[in-house]
């Protein structure tokens, strides 16, 4: 039984990885820069559903980070705010407020406006880094993250409560 249970963790793990970076690749275009809405981030909600989420998504974002301009720091830095969002947005998945899992929701914009906001400020400004272009970055990162993880998070938990199947199929 215990192996079984390990074979589905795994499984669900890759299966979100690869949604992840597949998903990050095929929207390129949007999903990096100093002005990102990265849609795969909507992902991040299934840590909500299951522990497995958490490594899946953490390797999804390295893969999808290969490409990314920032190079190393990417793969480094932005992998690990999205490891620290799916750690503790695991964690706060019980705090809900009319169903929804708002807090749980919240910590990729939390940890993506800072981490990736001070890569991009870092990596972008030419006349070294500054509070204002950081604020700035880190406000366009939250936005992006915002409408993705918030809004289009919301929608998914509904979509997954409402299926007795599919939530059975996360646990």
């Amino acid at each position: 039984m215990k192996n079984k249970k390990t074979i589905r963790f795994i499984a669900m793990g890759a299966a979100t990885a690869a949604l992840y970076a597949g998903a990050t690749l095929l929207l390129a275009p949007i999903s990096y820069g100093p002005v990102q809405f990265r849609l795969s981030e909507v992902l991040t909600t299934l840590c909500v559903f299951t522990p497995a989420a958490i490594p899946g998504l953490t390797i999804g974002c390295f893969l999808g980070n290969l490409a990314s301009p920032f190079g190393w720091m990417d793969w480094v830095f932005g992998s690990l705010a999205t490891l620290l969002a799916a750690i503790t947005g695991r964690l706060l998945r019980n705090v809900r407020l009319g169903g929804i899992p708002w807090l749980s929701l919240l910590m990729p914009v939390v940890f993506n406006a800072v981490i990736v906001g001070a890569e991009i400020t870092l990596f972008f400004e030419e006349k070294g880094a500054s509070l204002r272009a950081f604020l700035i970055n880190g406000a366009w990162v939250g936005l992006g993250e915002l409408v993705v993880c918030v809004i289009g998070g919301a929608l998914l938990v509904k979509a997954i409560d409402k299926s007795k199947s599919l939530k059975k199929e996360l646990k």
